[in-house]
């Protein structure tokens, strides 16, 4: 594989080559939780953090995870958004927040899901975990095992609603990595931005459902996460906003009250977007300046383009140490428009903060009989 520097790239984007780099962000006053943090989507970059792996309750947050599952089990194919799934006596006993599902009616598996999404409802989290894993106690294994895949270490469930229950934990740290997990779920974001809607029962009743995160309606660019709520665990938020490109997440456990967690995850965003800015380095689809060499083609060289944005994320206003590698693959013709052919890689002081693939701008076909008799002939000559 060759390897090229695009440091044109970066001065084309407006991005200054420097020795600054990325710290957190201090807040002007510690938040009074028991542990906080947030980062930045795209990249990771810790934007703000504290006891983020302290092993805390986490209350419904841990419906992040149950969430996850069940969208999970629709990409593999295991269930679908209108099928109807039958509720059991064991789901509807379940207490605390829920739209009061009765045994042996059916309800569409994206109704349950919504309910959950929207306002929290424990006796759909059960009904799906039934649904998905076979038994709520399957699908518990299920969510530590996806937990370990995703390096949440300080994390273990003992059921999927979040209600107390000896011994379940997670940290702040580890639910951001889970609501970062979830977010890759577009669907999710149509269910979470829902305000007030009606949840209708098989049997003619209707329910109204309230979104728990009032941060949907009354922060500007906030557009999913999940609250909770227990005595052990105090008031808790997972929430992420989206502005001018930036995406992030934010996490606060065990506020004095809903209130507080609001307006704590609100400054924690507000010091995010305030603060930070993501910076777009290679644009997806445009030109680059280098080529790629093709051999067996009358077609000497491609171009290359970026399959994805390549960003950076940092401090509004800081200069920053970036510079792009490019690892260019040995190409053979025939070579196809939009084939990958290689990738560009993006570091910050020597460190890999991004990578995209690189697709070729432009077809190669292999030669002809003709084109390879021509060739010798003229090397021949």
């Amino acid at each position: 594989m060759k390897k090229l520097l695009c440091g044109a790239a970066l001065l084309a984007a407006g991005i200054m080559m420097g020795t600054g780099g990325v710290s957190a962000y201090a807040l002007e006053t510690e938040p009074d939780c028991k542990a906080a943090y947030s980062c930045d989507y795209e990249t990771g970059t810790v934007i703000y953090a504290k006891e983020e792996n302290k092993r805390l309750p986490i209350a419904s947050m841990c419906k992040i995870m149950t969430l996850l599952l069940s969208f999970e089990a629709v990409d593999s194919g295991n269930l679908t958004y209108d099928e109807m799934i039958t509720v059991s006596e064991n789901a509807a006993s379940m207490g605390g927040s829920q739209v009061f599902l009765a045994a042996g009616l059916s309800y569409p598996a994206e109704a349950l899901l919504k309910s959950i999404a929207v306002c929290s409802a424990n006796d759909s989290c059960v009904a799906m975990a039934e649904r998905v894993a076979g038994s709520e106690s399957a699908f518990i294994d299920k969510m530590n095992a996806r937990a370990k895949e995703l390096g949440a270490e300080n994390t273990l469930f003992a059921n999927c609603t979040g209600l107390p229950k000896e011994p379940q934990y997670s940290c702040a740290k580890d639910v951001a990595v889970m609501l970062k997990e979830l977010l890759k779920h577009e669907r999710y974001f149509e269910l979470t931005k829902v305000w007030l809607e009606d949840f209708s029962h098989p049997d003619g009743r209707t329910i109204q459902m309230t979104n728990t995160n009032k941060l949907i309606r009354y922060y500007n660019g906030c557009d999913g996460g999940k609250t909770g709520f227990t005595n052990e665990a105090g008031s808790c938020l997972a929430a992420t906003a989206k502005r001018d490109g930036m995406r992030v997440i934010s996490v606060v456990i065990g506020a004095q009250n809903s209130k507080s967690r609001n307006a704590i995850v609100s400054s924690l965003f507000d010091e995010a977007f305030n603060g930070y800015e993501t910076r777009t380095v290679l644009k997806a689809g445009e030109l680059l300046e280098n080529k790629a060499a093709v051999s067996g083609s009358k077609v000497k060289e491609i171009g290359l383009c970026p399959k994805t944005d390549l960003s950076a994320f940092g401090k509004r206003g800081e200069s920053e140490n970036l510079n792009i590698e490019i690892e260019l693959n040995e190409l053979k013709a025939p070579v196809q428009k939009g084939e990958s052919v290689g990738k560009a890689v993006l570091y910050r002081g020597g460190v890999e903060i991004g990578r995209t693939d690189l697709v070729s701008a432009d077809e190669a076909p292999a030669y002809s009989w003709w084109d390879a008799f021509r060739e010798m002939s003229k090397n021949w000559n």
